[in-house]
């Protein structure tokens, strides 16, 4: 592996605090000194970063690939690569693949496209019962063998409360995090917030009851386990209050909420564009302001994408026919430091949002600029605009709701495992 040495950047790490202008010394894969500037290293590679920010590589808890089985509209290389692009070094990636992630086959699989990426780090998350189909568990000792870090539901909750309650004490035996989406499925049948515009615009909506009765009842069915659940992409006020009242008593759970949830609101539908549906879905700009002081007061610990790319037939049609979801890696890392620039989030704290913290909830060996912590990192250059087109955007999908967004953060290299997987001079 090579010995590569990033000069006079300012270096920060969100797991011990770390903000100072120093170099970073890799070699074999790992960070070997840090800080000040480093003499007695020899490198084979160098990396300016004078006026630019080091950091930890990003890790992207909900990132859907489209392989296998959707490969009209994305693939594990050209999403591992937007990624790479985007500062982003680890890829969480859900199991709805065709065919599901039940087996180490198909994990072995997805395991093996990464790897001929040569891009941003893929970890794929078992499914929670087989098939997604909420009936029987799968091998989860097979799977946390395969390399699934934790299993999940993959926006399938499940109907019968005594399958989930038996898959999340099977899951907790074997150390894994169980990730569930918090929806009851039969209130959850619409396509926009069911409220004024939903009525305006004659959508049919989603009431913010489905996310509270599914959460209510997932939590009542953890406390009884010793299962870790951490709740995936909350929408609403009611929700994330419900949540912090239930991780005041149960501390071994957590929760995200995808990032474009703490910029857009359902008043940006009024067009009927179709880059605005999402599932679950845009709600008013009280959820909105409330989700942003949940990140704020730490009870929301983690922001992902929810990326989701589409091929223009799935968006293209009445609002309510077109697929649900966004496409977000390319975007995650500017929205988050917008965040910090808003006000809503100290720098750290909207870092460690994206890096350390949910490696915590993985277990995964990423996410921290230290001494010894593997060379994940990402070189970020500021005051450096861009807008969001369709022509900017690396990932295969192009139904970002950003179009037409200016953005000034620009990821100039990106190393994952002490290999240089982007350098924005050479790909331009």
């Amino acid at each position: 592996m090579s010995r590569i040495l990033i000069t006079g950047g300012r270096l920060l790490d969100p797991a011990s605090g770390l903000d100072e202008t120093g170099d970073v010394a890799i070699a074999d894969g790992r960070i070997v000194a840090l800080g000040g500037a480093i003499a007695d290293f020899t490198p084979e590679q160098t990396i300016d970063a004078s006026d630019q920010w080091v950091m930890p590589g990003l890790i992207d808890l909900a990132a859907r690939l489209r392989e296998p089985g959707a490969t009209r509209k994305a693939d594990i290389a050209s999403e591992a690569r937007a990624a790479a692009a985007a500062g982003i070094t680890t890829l969480v990636m859900p199991p709805d693949t065709d065919p599901v992630m039940d087996t180490p086959s198909v994990v072995d699989l997805v395991n093996h496209r990464a790897h001929q990426a040569g891009a941003a780090r893929v970890v794929p998350l078992g499914a929670l019962t087989r098939g997604l189909a909420g009936e029987q568990l799968p091998g989860m000792a097979a799977l946390a063998a395969a390399g699934c870090p934790a299993v999940s539901d993959a926006g399938r909750p499940l109907r019968d409360g005594l399958v989930l309650r038996r898959a999340l004490e099977y899951a907790s035996t074997f150390s894994l995090p169980a990730i569930l989406t918090p929806v009851d499925p039969d209130l959850g049948q619409g396509c926009v917030h069911e409220g004024p515009t939903a009525t305006r615009l004659g959508l049919p909506g989603i009431p913010v009851a489905a996310e509270t009765a599914g959460l209510g009842r997932q939590i009542a069915i953890a406390s009884a386990t010793r299962a870790r659940v951490h709740f995936s992409r909350l929408s609403s006020a009611a929700g994330a209050r419900l949540f912090a009242a239930a991780r005041r008593e149960q501390r071994e759970i957590s929760a995200d909420v995808a990032i474009h949830q703490l910029f857009l609101t359902d008043q940006d539908l009024m067009g009927y564009d179709p880059r605005f549906h999402v599932d679950p879905p845009l709600r008013d700009i009280v959820d909105r302001e409330a989700l942003r002081q949940a990140v704020a007061d730490g009870v929301i610990d983690i922001i992902c994408s929810d990326h989701q790319p589409h091929d223009r037939d799935a968006k293209d049609g009445p609002f309510a026919s077109t697929a649900p979801g966004a496409a977000g890696i390319d975007t995650l890392l500017p929205l988050v430091l917008r965040l910090v620039r808003e006000g809503v989030l100290p720098l750290q704290r909207a870092l460690a949002a994206v890096t350390v913290t949910p490696a915590r909830l993985l277990g995964l060996e990423a996410g921290r600029l230290e001494t010894g912590a593997v060379a994940d990192i990402t070189v970020v250059a500021q005051n450096n605009p861009w807008f969001c087109t369709p022509e900017t955007l690396r990932s295969r999908g192009h139904n970002s709701p950003f179009l037409g967004w200016e953005f000034d953060t620009r990821v100039t290299h990106t190393l994952v495992d002490g290999h240089r997987i982007h350098d924005a001079s050479a790909a331009d």
